[in-house]
């Protein structure tokens, strides 16, 4: 029924078993998200393997932020002559693998899982729902077919913690169940939230029997280095009779008895699958079937009301708004200034979610501060950081395809005044070094101790790519949000506002053409003047006279933004000779690596613990967003070879079956089989592939 309301149905292959125990579906994942930020998430196996693997993980208001509160079920199937198995966390369980039961079938319907266990004669479905804007989950059984009658025993395992905790956090918890009736909650301390449960269907009981499972093992977080043990607590196990037609259905919410009794499991379940159809109904006709329709899904995971910020919401009220944002990835990241804006584009004017993305500029144009907008809201926390020099220069971006696809004039008027000072700060300085050097126009960036662009990691006092200079997609933004400035001004009628913003960008694009090519290699620098002064206060105003200094070659990815933009910084004569380079040195299947072979940092794996992670994370760490501004430049080179343009994306098409299914995870493996890694989930990855598959219809 789903597959035909949505016409959306992806069934994951089966594949051959290396030898007897082991298991194809281990590293494959699947999520489910609230539009809160919260979210379900797991292996397809049933096996857990993150600390973020969970049925919900509940999105709360601040300080808590996202909270793990139901962590797993144990599936005990008892058939009619006396066999037990089990499905899914046998870990939960404490039971030998020969004793499991694996799924014969696993497939997304509109987005959500379903799994599909056979034995016996048996036949059982399994789905899981989060109703939207709810810390609910409702996960189903139906007993397809079967000679007798089956007994289905059901044992939640939880331990509360933050999603973002170790395993072993918080392990001393007591826990004390209440039961009246059918209603069942589940209480820890007085600062953490209750958990509810109930159970819908034939025959449904509860037994009492507390277990406590120590030393449950985290595969995915012993291989990334962390704290891979911890336990998990069960009140007892709930149990229901099927025959043939039965059906159970077990909610778990953090919400009040109201609103988790609001809807039965059926009302909510037809429910979701409208709100589903309308977002592919809504979405252009390019995007409404096969790989298109299937992103279109997967982008709606990622825009999300953010109810940790309760102020937002009360402003956005007030002003007769909506407040909206972008989660960057899932599992562990917030929404970021920088993802937000490279993704709007493809997560809502590609979507024909145009009120959101207008809901999601306001709300960041209430946070710039000194001419920056943040580069991330922490997990828990009320106010951003704003240690970033390019997010705000994507801000531009975002705001032009905005306008320039909805005409809403009047949330440009609003923001104009903020855009203005906002170029003012960066020509007078402001944080982190940020500033032009009034010699040449360019925009110049640094402090000691931070990572200021998208490449941007760093472990302790390490940051591994510093970059600290004038980078090249700065300065490509930079004269991109220069000459949106200028128009902009035009059009409000302050001719001498855009006269002086027009010659400050003809001078950075003609600094920008002499500095930045690098004659040898036939490509751009990455860097230029890379000596800067970092030590700078970096909360105020700063008016920093850097000294010139050397250049960095590397061949990087970032250099494509002086085709891609709007505006493109770099002489149109010397477009094909970088898009050589890049598309020879560093395209892959699934996006440019950010370095190119052969380079001394250079790392064709992204694995190991956290210090290892980050040494490869940007030195030839493939990123699957960076294909957008590729196809963007590529099509400037090549105009109207859309249909040819669509070859730089058939290679996700088989990355949907794997790591998170149906969706676009954050990295890959520099080098083939293109390992994904990172998130498992990306907002910009999505958003930008997606862009780019109906740009190229």
């Amino acid at each position: 029924m789903v597959g035909e309301i949505s016409g959306l149905t992806r069934v994951l292959p089966k594949r051959a078993l290396p030898d007897p125990e082991a298991d194809p579906h281990l590293n494959e994942e699947w999520l489910v998200t609230n539009g809160l930020g919260g979210y379900a998430s797991g292996t397809v196996s049933g096996a857990i393997t993150r600390r973020y693997h969970g049925l919900l993980i509940a999105a709360l208001p601040n300080p808590l932020g996202r909270m793990m509160m139901l962590n797993g079920l144990s599936e005990r199937l008892r058939l009619p002559g006396g066999r037990v198995l089990y499905t899914g966390a046998e870990e939960l369980a404490g039971v030998p693998p020969q004793s499991t039961l694996a799924a014969a079938e696993f497939r997304l319907e509109a987005g959500l899982p379903v799994w599909r266990y056979e034995v016996d004669g048996f036949v059982i479905e399994k789905r899981l729902l989060l109703p939207y804007r709810q810390n609910t989950v409702h996960i189903t059984y139906l007993l397809l077919a079967g000679n007798g009658r089956l007994r289905l025993g059901l044992r939640p395992a939880i331990h509360f913690r933050s999603h973002d905790d170790m395993v072993n956090a918080g392990d001393d918890r007591k826990y004390v169940l209440t039961v009246c009736e059918d209603q069942f909650e589940i209480t820890c301390t007085k600062d953490l939230p209750t958990l509810r449960l109930m159970i819908h269907g034939p025959s449904a009981a509860f037994t009492f029997d507390r277990k406590e499972t120590n030393s449950v093992p985290y595969a995915t977080e012993r291989s990334r280095g962390y704290e891979w043990r911890g336990s998990l607590w069960s009140p007892g196990y709930f149990r229901s009779d099927l025959g043939a037609g039965d059906q159970i259905t077990l909610l778990a919410s953090t919400e009040i008895w109201e609103t988790v009794r609001a809807l039965s499991p059926d009302e909510a379940f037809r429910q979701d699958m409208t709100r589903r159809a309308s977002l592919l109904a809504s979405a252009p006709p390019e995007a409404q079937t096969g790989a298109a329709a299937e992103l279109v899904l997967a982008a709606d995971q990622f825009l999300i009301t953010p109810v940790g910020r309760v102020e937002d919401s009360a402003r956005a009220r007030a002003a007769g708004d909506e407040v909206r944002t972008v989660i960057a990835g899932y599992h562990w990241f917030t929404d970021w200034g920088r993802d937000t804006m490279i993704s709007l584009e493809g997560l809502t004017l590609t979507t024909g979610r145009n009120n959101q993305a207008g809901w999601i500029l306001r709300t960041f144009a209430y946070y710039v501060r000194d001419g920056l907008i943040p580069n991330l809201f922490p997990e828990g926390q009320k106010e951003g950081l704003y240690h970033t020099a390019d997010a705000t220069l994507w801000y531009f971006h975002a705001l032009h395809r905005y306008v320039e696809l909805t005409g809403d004039r009047t949330t440009l008027d609003l923001i104009l005044p903020k855009l203005v000072d906002i170029i003012d700060r960066h020509i007078r300085g402001t944080r982190f070094g940020i500033g032009m050097d009034p010699a040449d126009a360019l925009l110049r960036q640094g402090a000691e101790g931070y990572q200021l662009t998208w490449m941007d990691a760093k472990v302790g006092d390490w940051v591994v790519t510093p970059r600290r200079g004038k980078a090249v997609e700065i300065n490509a933004l930079w004269y991109n949000a220069l000459r949106l400035m200028e128009h902009w001004l035009r059009d409000a009628k302050d001719e001498a506002g855009a006269v002086k913003i027009g010659e400050i960008a003809t001078r950075a694009r003609e600094s920008f053409n002499r500095r930045f090519w690098y004659e040898e290699g036939g490509y751009l620098y990455d860097v230029v003047d890379t000596n800067v002064d970092t030590n700078v206060d970096t909360n105020v105003d700063t008016d920093v006279d850097t000294e010139k200094g050397g250049d960095d070659s590397s061949c990087r990815p970032n250099q494509v933004m002086a085709i891609s933009l709007d505006h493109p910084v770099l002489d149109e004569s010397r477009w094909q000779p970088v898009m050589d380079v890049v598309t020879q040195r560093l395209l892959t299947p699934v996006g440019l690596r950010s370095l190119a072979p052969g380079s001394p940092d250079y790392k064709a794996k992204y694995y190991g613990d956290l210090r290892s992670r980050d040494a490869a994370y940007h030195q030839g760490t493939v990123w699957a967003w960076l294909i957008g501004p590729y196809v963007d430049a590529w099509l400037k080179l090549h105009p109207g070879k859309e249909n040819e343009a669509r070859q730089f994306l058939t290679g996700f098409i088989p990355h949907f079956n794997e790591q998170c299914i149906g969706s676009i995870s954050e990295v890959f493996d520099a080098e083939a089989p293109y390992t994904p890694r990172g998130c498992i989930a990306q907002a910009w990855s999505v958003a930008e592939v997606l862009r780019c598959w109906v740009k190229t219809k």
